[in-house]
C-alpha cells in the first residue's frame, strides 16, 4: 500500500463513521422541535414526554457526531497537504464559515436549550430548538457547497500554481452543492424517520407506552413518506446535473461502456473491467439511461471506452453502490406508503412492525452507499477535472499513515460502541412520563 491509499482508507474510515451521527442530528432536531411545538400548542404533557425522550436520544447522537467530527479538518493538513496547499484559498474558505457560525451557533443554542427549560417560557424554548434544528441546516448547506465545489469546480482562477478564489457567488450557487444539499438532507430525514419508527416499533409490539409510541410512529411516518418521496425527486435531478459535469461518473453507475444515443439500462449486469464489458446483460430497457440521465430517450450517453483510463472511476463499486442505494430508496417509499394505510391500525400491525424495527440500520446503508458513490465515483480526481488524488496527499511516510490509520479504527470503533450502546440502552427504556 502507498500512502494515497492509505490515506484515502483513513479519510473514508473517519468521514464514514462520522457520517452515522449527522443525519440523525439533523432529522431528529426537527422532530423534536416539532414534538415540543405541539407540546407548547396543545398542553398535552404526551408532547412534553416524547420531547424529552427523543431529545436524550438527540443529545447521546450529537455529542458522539461532534467528537468524531473534529479530527476530520485536521487531515487535510496532515494527510492532504498538498491538496490543502493547491485549493485550500477557496475550500478552506468555507470550512471556515461553517465552523465560524453554523457549528458554534448550533452548539451554543443546544447548551441554551438544554439548561433553559425553567429559565424559558415554553415558546421561546421551542423556538431554541427549532433554532438548532435551523443552524444544523445551516452547518450542512456550508459542508456540502465544500463537497459540491470538489464534485464540480467553479467561481476560481489559477494564479501562483494554485486555484484561488474569484467568485464567491458562483460557489454559494453551484447547482452541483445544492442538489446535494437537497438530496443529502432529505436523506437524514428519512434516517431520523425509520430511527424513530423503529424503536416505536419496538416499544408497540411489547405493548409498553401504547399511546406514546403511536403518536410517536406517526409524526415519523408522515416525515418519513415526504423525505422518501423528496430524496427519489432530488435525486433525479441531481442524475441529471451528475450526467452533464461527470460524465464518467454516470457510466460507470450504469457500466455504460459504448458511446451511443437511446443507451439502455440493464436490470442486472455483470461488469468486467479489465476487458471494457459486462460479462452478463439481462432485462435490458431501451433507451431509459438516456431518459434518466437526460430527460431525453434520444440523448446520447458517453460510454466508458471513450473516457481515458487513467479518468474512469472503479466501475464495479460505483455500479453496486449506485443499486444499492437506489434499491433501498425504493424500498423506503414502499414502507411508508404501507405505513400511511396502517397508520390507524398500528397495533395490530405486528409484522410492519417487526420490519420497520430491523429496518432501523437500512437508512444507515443507504446514506453510506450514497457517499461511496458521490466520492469513488468521482476517482481519480479530488477536485474534478482540476487536481488528481494521486497528487493532493502529503509526502510522509507509510508508516505514519498506517499508524494513524489503526489508530482511527480502534478508537472510533470505541466510540462508536459506546455511542450506540447508550443510545440503544436509553432507547429500551421508554420515556419518563411527566407528572404535575
Amino acid at each position: 500500500m502507498d500512502v494515497v491509499l492509505l490515506s484515502r482508507l483513513q479519510f473514508a474510515a473517519a468521514t464514514m463513521f462520522h457520517f452515522l451521527f449527522v443525519p440523525l442530528t439533523l432529522g431528529l432536531s426537527v422532530l423534536v422541535a416539532y414534538m415540543e411545538t405541539q407540546y407548547v400548542r396543545t398542553g398535552d404533557e404526551t408532547y412534553l414526554s416524547m420531547t424529552k425522550f427523543w431529545a436524550k436520544l438527540f443529545l447521546i447522537n450529537f455529542a458522539v457526531g461532534v467528537v468524531t467530527g473534529i479530527t476530520l479538518e485536521f487531515q487535510f493538513g496532515t494527510n492532504w497537504s498538498r491538496y490543502s496547499a493547491y485549493v485550500g484559498d477557496i475550500f478552506g474558505s468555507l470550512l471556515a464559515i461553517e465552523a465560524t457560525t453554523s457549528f458554534f451557533l448550533e452548539s451554543t443554542l443546544l447548551g441554551v436549550w438544554i439548561f433553559g427549560w425553567k429559565k424559558l417560557s415554553k415558546k421561546a424554548h421551542a423556538a431554541v430548538m427549532w433554532l438548532v434544528a435551523l443552524a444544523g441546516t445551516l452547518s450542512s448547506i456550508w459542508i456540502l457547497l465544500a463537497n459540491g465545489w470538489m464534485q464540480h469546480p467553479v467561481g476560481y482562477v489559477i494564479r501562483n500554481g494554485r486555484a484561488e478564489l474569484d467568485d464567491f457567488f458562483a460557489i454559494i450557487t453551484n447547482k452541483f452543492g445544492i442538489l446535494e444539499f437537497f438530496h443529502t438532507v432529505s436523506s437524514a430525514y428519512v434516517l431520523s424517520a425509520f430511527f424513530v419508527m423503529g424503536i416505536s416499533a419496538y416499544h408497540l409490539l411489547k405493548k409498553q407506552h401504547i399511546e406514546f409510541f403511536t403518536r410517536s410512529f406517526r409524526i415519523a411516518l408522515v416525515f418519513g413518506l415526504a423525505s422518501s418521496l423528496f430524496v427519489a425527486i432530488s435525486g433525479d435531478f441531481h442524475g441529471v446535473h451528475v450526467s452533464e459535469v461527470q460524465p464518467a461518473k454516470l457510466a460507470a453507475m450504469e457500466a455504460h461502456w459504448e458511446t451511443t444515443t437511446r443507451a439502455p439500462i440493464h436490470m442486472f449486469a455483470i461488469p468486467d473491467e479489465e476487458n471494457e464489458k459486462n460479462i452478463i446483460e439481462i432485462g435490458s430497457i431501451p433507451g431509459m439511461l438516456s431518459l434518466l440521465g437526460f430527460h431525453d430517450i434520444d440523448a446520447e450517453v458517453i460510454g466508458l471506452r471513450d473516457i481515458p483510463k487513467d479518468e474512469r472511476p472503479p466501475v464495479m463499486l460505483t455500479f453496486l453502490s449506485f443499486r444499492a442505494m437506489v434499491g433501498l430508496g425504493s424500498l423506503f417509499i414502499l414502507l411508508t406508503l404501507y405505513g400511511w394505510f396502517k397508520r390507524n391500525r398500528l397495533i395490530e400491525s405486528t409484522n410492519y412492525l417487526k420490519i420497520m424495527l430491523f429496518a432501523i440500520p437500512l437508512p444507515y446503508l443507504a446514506i453510506e452507499f450514497g457517499w461511496v458513490l458521490a466520492e469513488v465515483g468521482r476517482q481519480p480526481w479530488i477536485v474534478y477535472g482540476l487536481m488528481k488524488t494521486s497528487d493532493a496527499a502529503s509526502p510522509i511516510a507509510v508508516s505514519q499513515v498506517l499508524f494513524s490509520l489503526i489508530g482511527f479504527v480502534v478508537v472510533y470503533s470505541l466510540l462508536g460502541a459506546i455511542g450506540f450502546y447508550l443510545i440503544i440502552i436509553n432507547a429500551k427504556k421508554g420515556p419518563v412520563l411527566e407528572e404535575h
